[in-house]
């Protein structure tokens, strides 16, 4: 039961990134007129993937954000989420798609152009990412503290590669997985039941604790989490 409540967790975070590393495999090293054809095939198939790479970051930070400081850094995480998602799927439409179908129909001169638009789009859109994951990260480290910081590091090293990686063989390919291990390990550290840890100096108590254990109610300094 343990094993299959810990692969539900772990599948949604992990689905994007592991799609994408398969892909990376099959991805061809350089756009020519033979590989044009594969090139916006597989780009168009992975279209609908890329964006929901940012679902490792937006499910650990699950639920209705407070009105405080932890709140504020979980809608900075999806304005990144957003970013991300709308400017590297502007990469892979540009870089990808538009710039396979014109090499594929031998169109000369036009391929460059569209690989710089590409690589300006995919780097706010990266860089976005970065911005979310540290965010994330941030509000995760005010539940739960440092045992986020493993998921924190792997994640930022991810992001750093992805940068110039894409999802080529061979670093693209350990990017991606980079990103199935941070945020597997973020999301096993930020459970949403069980014990929370503040870093606000505040004690910690088990969801659905009864109050009467606690003598009278809840008492100033202590935190319940749902």
């Amino acid at each position: 039961m343990r094993s299959l409540r810990a692969l539900r967790t772990i599948a949604p975070v992990t689905a994007a990134p592991l799609l994408l590393a398969t892909a990376g495999l099959v991805h061809p090293r350089h756009l020519t007129a033979a590989t044009a054809g594969h090139w916006a095939g597989l780009h168009i198939a992975l279209l609908p993937v890329f964006p929901f790479l940012a679902v490792g970051l937006l499910v650990p930070l699950w639920g209705r954000p407070h009105r405080n400081g932890e709140g504020a850094l979980t809608v900075l995480a999806w304005a990144g989420c957003l970013c991300y998602a709308t400017y590297y799927s502007g990469l892979d439409a540009v870089a990808g798609i538009s710039a396979g179908t014109v090499v594929d129909h031998g169109v000369h001169g036009a391929a460059g152009g569209l690989f710089r638009t590409g690589d300006e789009l995919g780097r706010v859109g990266v860089h976005a990412l970065a911005v979310a994951a540290v965010a994330t990260c941030a509000a995760l480290w005010r539940r739960h503290g440092a045992r986020v910081l493993p998921g924190t590091v792997v994640l930022l090293a991810a992001c750093w590669s992805f940068l110039d990686s894409h999802i080529f063989w061979p670093r693209g390919v350990f990017t991606m997985l980079g990103f199935a291990v941070g945020f597997v390990l973020l999301t096993l550290a930020a459970p949403r039941s069980g014990k929370t840890v503040s870093t606000a100096g505040s004690k910690t108590i088990c969801p659905g604790l009864p109050r009467r254990g606690l003598g009278q109610g809840t008492r100033p300094g202590w935190s319940r989490h749902s």
